[in-house]
């Protein structure tokens, strides 16, 4: 009259092993293609971007607006790219591949695009001929450099090329940059930094460790 009941499985157990398993697998496969494809977490490692960012700043980049590089995990083996939503502009800090050790990622300011033809005159930056105005650079150091091998202060009109971009960091008199070791390769650029989500003073007291006002703030 009435059913009868089951008797429980022995097998449940490796059911829920499984279960986790799977679900752990999932977990790190869903972190992976954001990773690969949303957004990256990066650290800030020196001050070269002062006063925008600081050392020990945490950063989040979008790494879909420009397009993502895709490559065999663990590897420089490039696969394909996939499409953006724009090309890098003016003003915008993004990370990329350092040109000269592709093992390494840099963070800058784009400040030629290709096309471009840029000038610097004692610190000050000319772009196709207009002065810029720049609110977010630094400079520490008041003395200036002449035109010759140290183009730090002083860089004769050039163009960018094609498919390249003229990048600076925003602490001027101590940031290794575009200056020094040239253009970078539209297919270097990793992302566009998009929000500060930590920020850890190393060298401040142990009231001042995190800087609390920084975290949550929009990069521009």
């Amino acid at each position: 009259m009435f059913g009868s009941f089951s008797k429980p499985s022995g097998n449940r157990p490796v059911n829920k092993t499984r279960e986790t398993v799977e679900a752990i697998v999932t977990a790190l496969l869903l972190a992976l293609v954001i990773r690969t494809f949303v957004i990256q977490a990066f650290k800030i490692p020196s001050g070269s971007m002062l006063e925008t960012l600081q050392i020990g700043d945490h950063i989040l980049v979008n790494k879909m607006v420009y397009g993502t590089p895709v490559e065999v995990p663990f590897t420089s083996i490039k696969l394909f790219s996939t499409p953006g939503v724009r090309d890098p502009a003016h003003g915008d800090v993004i990370v990329f591949k350092f040109p000269q050790d592709p093992d390494r990622d840099f963070i800058k300011r784009v400040i030629g695009i290709p096309g471009d033809k840029i000038e610097i005159r004692d610190k000050q930056v000319y772009r196709n001929g207009v002065k810029l105005d720049e609110p977010y650079t630094v400079h520490k150091d008041p003395t200036v450099r002449m035109k010759g091998d140290d183009k730090r202060d002083n860089v004769e009109v050039f163009t960018v090329p094609p498919g390249k971009y003229f990048m600076m960091g925003d602490n001027r008199d101590f940031s290794l940059d575009s200056r020094f070791w040239g253009f970078v390769n539209r297919d270097l650029i990793r992302g566009k930094a998009l929000v500060l989500y930590w920020s850890w003073n190393g060298d401040g007291s142990l009231g001042d460790k995190v800087r609390w006002s920084r975290i949550g703030s929009l990069i521009h």
